[in-house]
Formats: C-alpha cells, structure tokens, sequence
C-alpha cells in the first residue's frame, strides 16, 4: 500500500508491506546515504517479515543530513503511531547504514521527551561507526544512550565498521544487544562467493528471529 506522509510542508514517499492477518507489532524501515526505499535489501526485508506477519513501513527520505533523516524518520514514527488503519502495539525502527544512525538518533530523542514503550527496539543494518579509514571518530554517541533492545547486523569485512570497535561499543551500551556477523560481507552486505540472496536470506531470518523473541519478551 502506497502513501504520502507529511513531512512540514512536503511530504514522504512510503509503502506498507501488510500481512495477512492483522499485525500488532510494525517494522519502520529506510534507506542509507544513497539509494532510496527500493533498495533490494530493504524492499527483500519488508516482504519477509510482511510473510511473517509482521506488518512493515518502508519510506524513502533524500537527503544527506542526519538531522533532517532524524526528523523524517520521527515524522514516519508519529504517522504510524497515529494511523487509524494500523492499530499498532509497538514498533521496531529499523534502518540501513545512514538510516540505523538516523533511527538510533529518533529513538535516544523519542526516549528523552516520554516514557512511552511504543518503540520497542532498534535494528541497525550495516551501522555506519565511522568513516572508511577514520576509526578515530566513532558515531557512538546515541547507541550509548538507548535503552530498548539493538540488533547490530553487519558484515565483517565492513569498512565502516571495524568488527572490534563495534564490539567494544556494544560492551559499554546499556541496552540488551545483539550483533550478527555477516562473514566476509562489505559494507554493502557483498559476500565473494555469495549470491544476493543467499545473503539476504541469513539477514531476514535474523531479524525475524530477533524480533519474535523480543515480541514474546514484551508479552511474557
């Protein structure tokens, strides 16, 4: 299902993947620096957990500013949360290099300004901890203030994410995490040797498999 999601004075290209039976917790979902809501990865992802029954919003938002995918991102959060045709319980955000630091970045504001638990947890896929060759500077700041559940996928060959600092980032986090390494991927989750797929394959199964032990986690 296509929609529009209003954005201050313009507005946000997006598509439900709707499973069949009605869902009570959603994925939102986007893109990194290029590419937008139809990158394979993610247009893969949503079709897996919608065949899953989980309900998932993907949405495309150009730009190469993180506080401006910070505030698309919260806009999309506020739509659903809001949405008459998707009574939601809970939502997991959930992004694609830039888009994991933008919904990190939602989650640690969302978190400082009400208490709610309608986010349940943070998926980042191919989180972008630094520059190709400056591990000096780590994008830690908001992974080191959240609380709700993390799941890290990520490749071991990712040159933005050296696999030993994201170790040593996740030991200082306070919140439950996870990491799934993707043996020999890049940044871009490209295996040698690997088809697409295959690849894609491991990383939908666990992101489900995380996300119904987190579901059964909030309902026990």
């Amino acid at each position: 299902v296509k929609v529009k999601i209003p954005f201050g004075k313009k507005y946000l290209d997006a598509i439900f993947s709707v499973p069949e039976k009605k869902s009570t917790y959603g994925v939102i979902l986007t893109h990194g620096a290029g590419g937008d809501m139809n990158f394979p990865h993610l247009v893969s992802l949503a079709a897996y957990l919608a065949s899953h029954g989980v309900l998932c919003l993907r949405f495309t938002c150009k730009g190469l500013n993180i506080v401006y995918r910070t505030k698309a991102f919260k806009a999309v959060v506020e739509y659903l949360k809001l949405s008459d045709d998707y009574k939601l319980s809970g939502v997991f955000l959930a992004g694609r290099s830039m888009g994991s630091r933008a919904a990190a970045s939602v989650i640690r504001h969302l978190s400082q300004e009400d208490d709610d638990d309608f986010i349940q947890g943070l998926i980042c896929l191919s989180y972008p901890l630094h520059r190709p060759k400056l591990q000096s500077e780590l994008r830690d700041e908001d992974l080191l203030f959240i609380r709700c559940p993390v799941l890290f996928v990520s490749g071991s060959a990712d040159e933005m994410c050296e696999k030993q600092l994201l170790e040593g980032v996740a030991s200082k986090m306070k919140a439950p995490k996870r990491i799934h390494w993707i043996d020999k991927a890049n940044h871009g989750m490209a295996v040698k040797g690997r088809t697409t797929d295959n690849v894609m394959e491991e990383i939908n199964t666990q992101v489900f498999s995380w996300l119904r032990e987190n579901i059964e986690l909030e309902h026990k």
